[in-house]
């Protein structure tokens, strides 16, 4: 009896699981439908300084347009101590663009590219993510125009620390991601699987992990006043601290279990001339509970500045009210 033929066996074929292959093919159209979207949107920066006879390229970046009259968005560090420069699309075309303002202690910055038929990214908001929610992030690393990556939140709430001269802050709230981001994705748009842009791209702290600055109530206010105004205007007391658990006989009046410890006032600050002291623990400022240094910087903004504002805090046993009259947090 002749052996039955062999029959070549595809053994990829026999592994394949339909519900996997359903999967993977939705995951695909749904990255493909944000790049289809937003890629339009994102342009390749390269940043120049004025100089005798001209401009200097300085350095590259990713940003992308916030509205069809060339306003875009990108990170401070990228246009950091720059004029200007140009902005190519994924169409290949190209445009100037001027920088209308900097925030360095929110690592954003606004543009203006010289086009009035740019096609504008839609906004969204990342208090929505979810750790594992799908995140697409759109640059130009390595100058390398309109590159797609793809992930997923690895964690939120992580704190970025920014300066700017003597001034230090913590960006609260930043998204970790592990779609792949190089050098030159900074200012790139993260967007989540509808391709609403809920980040921005700011760092690259290892390998598989980027971190993106939220667009959230907090950023939609400093990106507004950078458009109108060229700058964002903060509120400075002059303390530095962190947080504390409070005093059982505190937790029991005040209904929270934490409060931000004064380390250290500057001398001559707003604090220091309303007598507040290192070892203070401030409980509220302006009727709004300080729970950590986060807080605080979230309730020291603008409209603060000039007012007569009550500070409560703990001392010595006993709960006191300071006011307290901020000034303008300028550079030092």
């Amino acid at each position: 009896m002749m052996p039955e033929p062999l029959h070549p066996s595809n053994g990829a074929d026999e592994l394949r699981n339909p519900v996997e292959d359903a999967a993977l093919d939705a995951y695909s159209r749904v990255v493909t439908a944000v790049a289809e979207r937003l890629t339009p949107s994102v342009a390749s920066l390269r940043v120049t300084k004025r100089v005798p006879g001209g401009r200097r390229p300085e350095g590259a970046g990713s940003g992308f347009v916030i509205s069809s009259d060339g306003f875009g968005l990108t990170s401070a560090h990228v246009v950091h101590g720059m004029d200007g420069g140009s902005a190519t699309f994924a169409d290949g075309s190209e445009w100037p663009f001027d920088i209308v303002g900097t925030d360095p202690l929110s690592d954003l910055a606004v543009l203006r590219v010289d086009s009035r038929d740019l096609v504008p990214a839609e906004l969204g908001d990342a208090r929505s993510l979810r750790v594992g929610q799908l995140v697409v992030a759109i640059g130009n690393p390595m100058g390398l125009g309109g590159s797609v990556t793809a992930g997923v939140v690895s964690a939120l709430g992580r704190a970025l620390p920014v300066r700017s001269g003597r001034n230090q802050r913590v960006v609260d709230n930043v998204i970790q991601t592990d779609a792949a981001l190089n050098p030159g994705n900074s200012g790139g748009a993260l967007a989540d699987g509808s391709g609403r842009v809920v980040g921005v791209n700011t760092a690259v702290a290892g390998v598989g992990l980027g971190l993106a600055i939220p667009i959230d109530d907090v950023t939609r206010r400093i990106i507004s006043a950078l458009m109108n105004e060229g700058r964002f205007r903060r509120a400075y007391l002059g303390i530095a601290g962190g947080g504390r658990p409070l005093p059982p006989k505190v937790v029991n009046e005040v209904g929270r279990e934490q409060g931000v410890e004064v380390v250290q006032v500057v001398a001559g600050s707003p604090a220091a001339a309303a007598g507040i002291r290192p070892e203070d623990l401030i409980l509220d400022v302006d009727g709004a509970a300080v729970k950590d240094t986060g807080d605080l910087q979230r309730i020291v903004m603008e409209d603060l500045i000039g007012r007569r504002v009550v500070v409560r805090l703990f001392r010595d046993g006993r709960i006191l009210s300071v006011p307290v009259v901020p000034t303008e947090l300028t550079e030092r």
